[in-house]
């Protein structure tokens, strides 16, 4: 065999990602919010683009037909592959705005986007149950319910009204002033309550305030003693029983019995009544009454003037029961971004251009153009057709609740409506529909699959989850239920589950355990 250089002609396919196409894919998993920066960003740097004056209508003569051909090779090759992937459309694609109902879904075949590119697909089956109890450090997890409503003090001056809400600093600054005559007090006092976190607690000891300040400990330990007594009742506290402590001394209700009770909360927590009991020195319905005052407290005062305002969330479907009992599912055209090709403008300087850089610039921002109003638009149809399928998966939650939700995966949506795993996960990332149930996430419909014992239907986890809060919250003093006796109700009903899957399921609800239940019916705590 001789070995010697030679020419070798062979036919291949591959793939080309192109960086506008690496770009649409990315739109696809954007929240609303997301693409809509994006899309300001877009129109700041591209002249031949324009965001649709929503009371000026549409105006189809300034819009770019989608077979435009460009000049350059290079754009033409981005083009071309744009085309392939994107799909055909028709020569004037439609503004995103306008694809609010269901009859504008594409063809089954055209499946843009539609290939796991980075091969990111982790999983089918997605828990969906967020945990989103918060909790302080310094309080035992039973407390992470309590209210967060602030103290009695006066309410916001006029000018505070018309600015925005009042902050704890300005709060606190202003009886500073009003209750330290001192300037060195009111010094010492400013730099506690620069120490003070939102919730209101005291983050900065005694000794490094004393010892930046240059002054005794006691000094501190006076003004702090001051600062204590302020409005929201429980601010500059060190820790939660300091806080509670300070709460019920303005109410006139620290005796000695409610001391003890402060001083073991941990004891409060595990629901240890008798041990509390023996400390307090009392029967089980002072403890009641006790437990109740502490209850109406409030473990965090310095949250009802937190100045940061929690982030609404915008829907992007719609959906509607129909006069005939048809789900109408429609994008929030509020969400969809109204991005007009101005070409108009387009023709007049691409008819005074002479220089080639200049027309090799106008081809490129046209490509980059078209290539954006077609991404919105698929972008848009992925998105209804997704929530469509949803819907008529899940019609059943939609109408009688959460028990009759359907397990569902990404693979059983994709496999319906005829595209890849990996496009219906960018498609449900960050993307909320409202319903008659509420706003819902649109990953919160994929859930696992638990089976029949009776041979039928399968069950969803979450459905699952939703019948063991409904067992356990039915509960009295005398049937708490323990988790081998939930699984053998739920047996009965054909839920196939395991006792540990009872457990685990039971603990990401924050639902105690049986004996613990038991003595919180006990005493009612």
């Amino acid at each position: 065999m001789t070995l010697s250089p030679k020419l070798v002609l062979r036919q291949s396919t591959q793939l080309v990602m192109t960086p506008q196409l690496q770009q649409a894919i990315k739109l696809l998993q954007m929240s609303n919010q997301e693409l809509s920066t994006f899309v300001e960003s877009e129109i700041e740097e591209n002249p031949l683009l324009e965001r649709e004056d929503p009371e000026g209508g549409r105006d189809h003569e300034n819009e770019v037909p989608a077979t435009e051909e460009h000049t350059g090779d290079g754009h033409a090759d981005d083009e071309h592959m744009s085309s392939e992937t994107l799909g055909e459309f028709d020569d004037t694609p439609p503004d995103t705005a306008e694809l609010s109902a269901a009859d504008h879904l594409p063809d089954t075949a055209e499946a843009p986007l539609d290939t796991d590119y980075a091969n990111d697909l982790t999983n089918d089956d997605r828990n969906t149950q967020n945990d989103t109890a918060g909790g302080d450090e310094r309080a035992p997890e039973q407390f992470a319910n309590w209210g967060s409503g602030g103290g009695e003090g006066e309410g916001p001056s006029l000018e505070d009204r018309l600015t925005g809400e009042e902050s704890l600093r300005d709060h606190l600054n202003f009886q500073i002033n009003v209750e330290l005559a001192d300037v060195a007090e009111r010094l010492i006092a400013t730099a506690l309550t620069d120490g003070l976190d939102d919730a209101g607690y005291l983050t900065v000891s005694v000794s490094d305030v004393a010892e930046r300040l240059g002054i005794d400990t006691a000094k501190v330990e006076a003004v702090l003693a001051c600062c204590q007594t302020f409005d929201p009742s429980g601010v500059y506290a060190r820790d939660l029983a300091e806080c509670l402590k300070l709460q019920l001394m303005d109410r006139d209700r620290f005796d000695p019995a409610m001391e003890k009770l402060v001083q073991n909360l941990n004891l409060l927590a595990k629901r240890e009544v008798a041990q509390l009991k023996r400390l307090c020195k009392v029967d089980d319905e002072d403890l009641t009454d006790m437990v109740g005052e502490i209850r109406a407290l409030n473990p965090k005062p310095g949250l009802a003037f937190e100045a940061n305002v929690t982030q609404t969330v915008i829907p992007d479907i719609l959906l509607r029961a129909g006069a005939d009992g048809v789900w109408q599912v429609e994008l929030n055209a509020d969400t969809l971004p109204r991005v007009l090709v101005n070409q108009t403008y387009y023709a007049e300087v691409r008819s005074a251009t002479r220089a080639k850089a200049d027309r090799d610039y106008l081809a490129d921002r046209m490509a980059s153009a078209n290539w954006l109003v077609r991404a919105l638009h698929q972008r848009a149809t992925t998105i209804l057709k997704v929530a469509t399928e949803i819907v008529r998966t899940q019609e059943g939650f939609l109408e009688k609740g959460v028990q009759h939700l359907k397990p569902l995966t990404l693979r059983e949506v994709a496999d319906a409506i005829g595209m890849h795993e990996s496009t219906v996960s960018r498609v449900t990332t960050s993307k909320f529909m409202t319903t008659p149930r509420g706003l819902f996430e649109l990953k919160y419909f994929f859930t696992t699959a638990i089976a029949s014992n009776a041979g039928g239907d399968s069950h969803s986890a979450e459905s699952v989850r939703h019948r063991i809060r409904e067992l356990t919250e039915h509960e009295t003093s005398r049937t708490v239920l323990s988790d081998d006796k939930i699984v053998t109700i739920l047996s009965d009903e054909g839920i196939n589950i395991a006792r540990r899957t009872v457990a685990k399921y039971r603990d990401a609800l924050r639902i105690p355990s049986s004996s613990q239940r038991r003595r919180e019916k006990a005493i009612s705590l």
